[in-house]
C-alpha cells in the first residue's frame, strides 16, 4: 500500500483504541523478564504457554515446574524438540530462556501481569456440578459476540497451577477472559479468585462435592462463596435463585459490595425460567424473564440441568455486557464435551447404539441429574455404568446407596456398577424389597473399568441402546468410553 493512501483522510482518522496499541505477540522476552523479575538469556516472543512437554507446539513458552516428584527441567529438551521458543528455568540451560529464582513463582507472576495489563472483562465460574460445561458456554457466548476476542481456561485447568496458567495465556488484546476455579479444601478458592479478579462471579450449584474434606453442604457452600472475594469493585455476583443455601450465597456476596444476580425457577430469580419444552435435536426450547425483557432459546445440551445451566450462561453473559442474542445461538450449537456428555454413536450388531459420556466426573447431584436425562432418552434399553463417587467420605454409603432411586425411575434396564464404594448401591438393589417388587433391572458390580468392559462385551450392547457412562475421573471409564468408541 503506497504512502499516499496511508495519508489519506480516511485512513488518518481511522479510530484508535487503548487495545490497538497492545501487542500482537503473546510474550516477548523483555516483557516476561520484566513481569517475573528474570533475565533472558536472548530476545525472542512467543505464542502460548504450556507445562507439560507433551503438550507443547511451535512457538511455546515452556515453564520447567518443579514439584515434590518431577523436575520439568527434565523435559527441556523433548519440550524444544517439539517446538518450544523458550523456556522459564531456575538454572542456565543452551536454550533460549528466561532465569529465575523459583520457576513456580514466575508462572505466578506473569499470571498478574498478564492480568493487569488487560482491559477485558473477566468471568470466574465456580460450583459443585457443571462448572467446566458453563464455562465453555459462557466462553463460546463471548467468542462469538467479540468475533474471536475471548479467552478461557481450557480443560480443566481450576487448581493452583492450571489458574495461574491460563492467566498467562490471555492475549493483551483479548476483550473477554473467562475462567474456571476449583477446590477440595477451604481457602483454595480464594487464593484462586484473589489472582482472576473476576468483573462477574458465578456459582452454578452446590452439592455434596468433596464433602469429605468441608464436613457439610453449608461448608462447601461457604467455600464456593469465596470466589466473591477477588471480585473487583462493582463486580456481579451470579448464584442459583433454588438453591437451599442462596440467601447463604447472596449474603456472602453482599459482604464483598457486590451486585447479586441469580438465576432459576424460583419467582424470585432475576433470569427466571418460565418454560423449557423437548425440542426436536433432543435438546431444550427454553424461555425466560429478565428485568428488561423474554428471551426464546434453543438449548443442544439435553436435560433438565442443563436448562438451568443456560440461565446461567445468560446472566453472565448480560452481567459482563456480551450479547444474549450471540448466546442463544452458541447453546443452540454446543455438544457434549468429552467426559462431560459427549455422544457417540457407536456400531452394534444391527446398526448403532449412543454412548453418552459422562466419565469425568460425579457427584450424587451430577448422578442424578445424568440418570434423569438417560431416562428421557429414546431407546431400546437402557444401560447405566456407574463408578464409584469420591470424596464423599463417611457420607459415601448413603450417597451410593440412594442412587437406587434415580435408577429405577430412569427405568434402567441393566446396572453396572464399577469400584468399591459402589458396593453400597449393590446392596441396596440386592434388598428383597427390590426384588419383591418384580422389578426388571439386572445389575452387576466389578472392581476395575477393565472387568467393566469385560461385563459390557458379556451382556451385549445391541442396536438401539442408550449407555451411560459415568464416574469419578480415578476409576477409569474412560478407558471404557474409548474401547466402545474407537471402532466406531
Amino acid at each position: 500500500m503506497s504512502a499516499a493512501i496511508l495519508r489519506h483522510p480516511a485512513y488518518m482518522e481511522w479510530p484508535v483504541e487503548d487495545r490497538d496499541r497492545l501487542p500482537l505477540t503473546l510474550w516477548d522476552a523483555k516483557a516476561i523478564a520484566e513481569a517475573v523479575g528474570g533475565t533472558a538469556s536472548c530476545d525472542f516472543q512467543v505464542a502460548g504457554v504450556e507445562m507439560d512437554s507433551r503438550d507443547v507446539v511451535n512457538g511455546d513458552l515452556f515453564v520447567a515446574l518443579k514439584g515434590e516428584a518431577m523436575d520439568g527441567h527434565r523435559f527441556l529438551d523433548k519440550a524444544f524438540q517439539n517446538g518450544a521458543a523458550a523456556a522459564i528455568v531456575d538454572r542456565p540451560v543452551d536454550y533460549p530462556h528466561i532465569l529465575v529464582e523459583d520457576t513456580t513463582e514466575a508462572l505466578k507472576a506473569l499470571a498478574r501481569a498478564a492480568r493487569s495489563r488487560t482491559g477485558a472483562k473477566i468471568i470466574g465460574v465456580t460450583g459443585s456440578v457443571g462448572k467446566t460445561g458453563v464455562k465453555e458456554a459462557i466462553f463460546a457466548s463471548l467468542e462469538r459476540a467479540s468475533r474471536g476476542a475471548a479467552h478461557r481456561s481450557t480443560r480443566s485447568y481450576n487448581n493452583h497451577v492450571g489458574v495461574p496458567l491460563s492467566l498467562a495465556r490471555m492475549p493483551a488484546r483479548s476483550r473477554f477472559g473467562i475462567f474456571e476455579m476449583g477446590m477440595n479444601h477451604a481457602g483454595e478458592i480464594e487464593g484462586l479468585t484473589t489472582q482472576v479478579r473476576p468483573h462477574v462471579a458465578v456459582i452454578t450449584t452446590i452439592a455434596p462435592a468433596h464433602i469429605e474434606n468441608l464436613g457439610s453442604m453449608e461448608a462447601i457452600a461457604e467455600a464456593k462463596a469465596e470466589i466473591f472475594a477477588g471480585l473487583e469493585p462493582g463486580g456481579i455476583a451470579v448464584i442459583p435463585a433454588d438453591s437451599e443455601h442462596f440467601e447463604r450465597l447472596r449474603l456472602a456476596a453482599l459482604r464483598m459490595d457486590a451486585k447479586v444476580v441469580s438465576f432459576g425457577r424460583a419467582p424470585h430469580a432475576d433470569m427466571r425460567l418460565l418454560d423449557a419444552i423437548p425440542s426436536a435435536n433432543g435438546g431444550s426450547l427454553v424461555t425466560c424473564e429478565f428485568d428488561s425483557g423474554r428471551l426464546c432459546y434453543t438449548v443442544a445440551e439435553p436435560g433438565d440441568h442443563w436448562v438451568i445451566n443456560s440461565l446461567a450462561v445468560m446472566a453472565a453473559v448480560r452481567a459482563a455486557g456480551g450479547d444474549m442474542a450471540a448466546a442463544g445461538l452458541a447453546l443452540a450449537e454446543m455438544g457434549g464435551l468429552k467426559g462431560r456428555g459427549a455422544r457417540h454413536g457407536i456400531d452394534v450388531p444391527g446398526g448403532k447404539a449412543l454412548l453418552i459420556d459422562e466419565s469425568y466426573n460425579a457427584n450424587p447431584a451430577s448422578m442424578r441429574a445424568t440418570l434423569a436425562q438417560l431416562g428421557q432418552t429414546p431407546s431400546t434399553r437402557r444401560i447405566a455404568v456407574l463408578g464409584s463417587m469420591k470424596e464423599l467420605g463417611d457420607f459415601g454409603d448413603k450417597f451410593h446407596g440412594a442412587l437406587s432411586e434415580p435408577l429405577i425411575a430412569a427405568d434402567v434396564d441393566y446396572a453396572l456398577l464399577v469400584g468399591d464404594e459402589m458396593r453400597a448401591l449393590a446392596r441396596e438393589l440386592g434388598k428383597p424389597a427390590f426384588n419383591s417388587l418384580g422389578n426388571p433391572l439386572e445389575w452387576e458390580h466389578c472392581n476395575s473399568a477393565e472387568e467393566a468392559i469385560g461385563m459390557l462385551e458379556d451382556f451385549g450392547i445391541v442396536a438401539g441402546d442408550a449407555v451411560l457412562v459415568k464416574g469419578s475421573n480415578s476409576v477409569g471409564l474412560g478407558k471404557l468410553v474409548d474401547h466402545f468408541t474407537r471402532a466406531s
